[in-house]
Parts: structure tokens; C-alpha cells; sequence
């Protein structure tokens, strides 16, 4: 008779059970202090690298509906204009106003992270009050009304003179750092991480892969994908809200559907479910316009080089996208992150990445 295995006890974490949350986040705060500090005297790159953040936290959060729930939202930038322009007028609004019992520059920031989330609940809001009634549609009928969404936000705010009309907001506090960009990119794939380990994140999974046999197993599909386009939308207006604390002007322009359909590139590149897949092809895309502007410098070409950029971006993004639909039509990491195709060699001791 075989006496039974006795089942080892699970290794104690050093770790508290009441930091394992936070611990992330306090050990990001220093790298984001010396990030910052490295920052401090490039303020080209530093406009640069917000821009890239800013495309991170759009392409993570649009993942989280078209690549996690297998919806098709084309509307993000509608959600990143109400961030921008809610947060830009509270901004205005409080510019002249300090808290007394608080140094200057700390009253600037309190009152900047004040208005990213208030411009992040406001995009969150037009995400619930866009999805419920809508995400009982699916496939095409889904993208319509979300690219229908975005074109209403962008002629409201072309025609309110709350919020400059065609002309833009002008004057908002340049309190955007590029540290808080990359704070909250760390947030947004922290969440989008947990979100895919959680049995919420199965569900959306389940969702993804088929919808009716997820709700014959008593999953709430419309509940799920309301639920991940609310977090979706709340993500795309802090994304917003930080753009409009960095540049020195937001206009109608920069939120068409031209912006959502980058947005939608990059994750469709990256590979539909892949958060890391979305921060390399974000990444990969914002930059390549740089690197364009540097080739037709050292080539010497003539005339405005960004209008050659600009006119030229969109069929390299085009060409980019056929070759990848030819070639790797599941993207570059498909549903896979990148401690997936790592080699084997190297150790994966965190539970789950194996």
C-alpha cells in the first residue's frame, strides 16, 4: 500500500499581505524620480517620450476591449478628447487658485492629478452611458456606433465655445511631467495585467472566444463588456487629460478618426490580447515619424519636412499592415507577452509567467 504524498507547504512572502498591491507601485516611484531627473534638461525628448507614453495608455486600454473582449471600438479618440477637454477647463478654471497650507509647485500638482481624474471619470461616465445600450450589438454594428460617438464629441466641441470652438483651448497649465505620463502607464498595465489574470479577465476571454457559449455558462456578457469598456474609456481620458497638460494647444484636430484608427494600428500590430504587443507597436509607431524626419534630413530632401511626414505616415502604416496581415495575420505576439517567447533559458520565478 502506497502511503499518500504529503503536499509541501507553500513558501511564506516576505512580503505583507497588506503591501503585495502597493509593492509595484512604491517600487516604481523611485525609477519614475530618476527618470525625471535624467528628463530635466531634454525637453525635446521629454515631449517625445510623453507622446509615446500617452499612445501606450491608449493602445493598453483600447486592448482591453478589442483584444481581451474581442469587441471592435473604433471611437477612442472621443473617449481621449473628453478627458483632454474636461480636464484642460478645470485646469483653466483653477490656474489662479493655490492650496494655502501647501508649497506652490505641490498645489499645482494636486490640483493637475485632481483634473486627470476628473477627466478620466468623465470619459469613464461617456463609456458607460455609450456601452450599455450598445454593447448588446456586436461586430460591425459596434464599430459604427462607436465611430459615430467619436464624430458627435468632436463636433461638440468644435461648435461649444466652452471649449474654444475650431480654434482649440490654449493656455492650460503645463504641469505634465514626463514621470506622471509614465506613472500612469504603469498604472494602466498594471491594471490590464491583473485584469487577465483574474476570473474577470477569464470571462472576457471567454467572451473573446465565444460569446454565446460564455453567456450559455452563465457568464453576464453584457455586464463584462461593459464593465472592460468603462475601464477602457476612464484609461483613454487620463491619457487625454495628460496630453492637454503637455502641449501647448488642444484642438478638434487632434482627435478625429484618424487618431482612433492609429490607435486601433498599433493594437491590431502588436497582436489583439498582447499588453506588451501594444506598448512595443505604440511605441514602434510613435517614433517612426521621428525617424522618417531624421532619413529625409540626412538625405537632404526639400521642402516642409513634416508635411512629407504626414503625408507619407499613413501609407507606410498601411503598407505595414498588409505586410502584417500576409505575414503574421495574429500580429507580432498574437495573444502572447513577451516572457512568453523568451528563450527557455531564462528563469521565470514569478508565479504565472511560466
Amino acid at each position: 500500500m502506497e502511503t499518500p504524498a504529503i503536499p509541501l507547504p507553500e513558501p511564506r512572502s516576505v512580503v505583507p499581505a497588506s503591501l503585495r498591491g502597493l509593492l509595484p507601485v512604491l517600487l516604481a516611484l523611485p525609477v519614475l524620480a530618476l527618470f525625471q531627473w535624467l528628463m530635466s534638461d531634454a525637453p525635446f525628448a521629454s515631449y517625445l517620450l510623453s507622446v509615446v507614453g500617452v499612445n501606450i495608455i491608449l493602445a493598453v486600454s483600447l486592448n482591453i476591449v478589442n483584444g481581451m473582449t474581442g469587441q471592435f471600438s473604433i471611437g477612442h479618440a472621443g473617449f481621449m478628447a473628453v478627458g483632454a477637454y474636461i480636464s484642460g477647463v478645470l485646469s483653466l478654471n483653477l490656474k489662479d487658485i493655490a492650496l494655502s497650507f501647501l508649497p506652490v509647485a505641490v498645489s499645482d500638482q494636486v490640483f493637475f492629478v485632481m483634473s486627470l481624474l476628473v477627466g478620466g471619470l468623465a470619459a469613464a461616465l461617456c463609456g458607460f452611458l455609450v456601452g450599455l445600450p450598445s454593447l448588446r450589438l456586436r461586430g460591425d454594428y459596434l464599430a459604427i456606433v462607436t465611430l459615430g460617438f467619436g464624430e458627435i464629441i468632436r463636433v461638440v466641441v468644435q461648435n461649444t465655445d466652452a471649449f474654444g470652438r475650431a480654434l482649440g483651448l490654449s493656455g492650460i497649465p503645463q504641469t505634465s511631467s514626463p514621470a506622471m505620463v509614465y506613472f500612469f502607464v504603469f498604472l494602466t498595465v498594471l491594471v490590464a495585467r491583473r485584469i487577465t489574470g483574474s476570473s474577470h479577465g477569464r470571462s472576457l476571454w471567454a467572451i473573446r472566444e465565444d460569446e454565446v457559449a460564455a453567456e450559455a455558462m452563465g457568464v453576464d456578457t453584457t455586464g463584462y463588456k461593459v464593465r472592460a469598456f468603462v475601464i477602457s474609456s476612464f484609461f483613454a481620458g487620463i491619457a487625454g487629460a495628460l496630453f492637454a497638460h503637455f502641449v501647448p494647444i488642444i484642438n478638434p484636430g487632434s482627435f478625429t478618426f484618424v487618431k482612433s484608427m492609429e490607435i486601433v494600428v498599433m493594437v491590431v500590430l502588436g497582436g489583439l490580447g498582447s499588453t506588451t504587443g501594444a506598448i512595443v507597436a505604440a511605441t514602434f509607431l510613435t517614433l517612426l515619424p521621428e525617424g522618417m524626419r531624421s532619413l529625409f534630413t540626412v538625405l537632404g530632401a526639400e521642402g516642409s519636412l513634416a508635411q512629407k511626414v504626414d503625408q507619407i505616415r499613413m501609407p507606410v502604416y498601411g503598407l505595414l499592415l498588409v505586410v502584417l496581415m500576409l505575414a503574421r495575420p495574429q500580429g507580432l505576439f498574437g495573444t502572447k507577452e513577451i516572457w512568453d517567447v523568451l528563450p527557455r533559458w531564462i528563469p521565470r520565478k514569478r508565479r504565472g509567467l511560466a
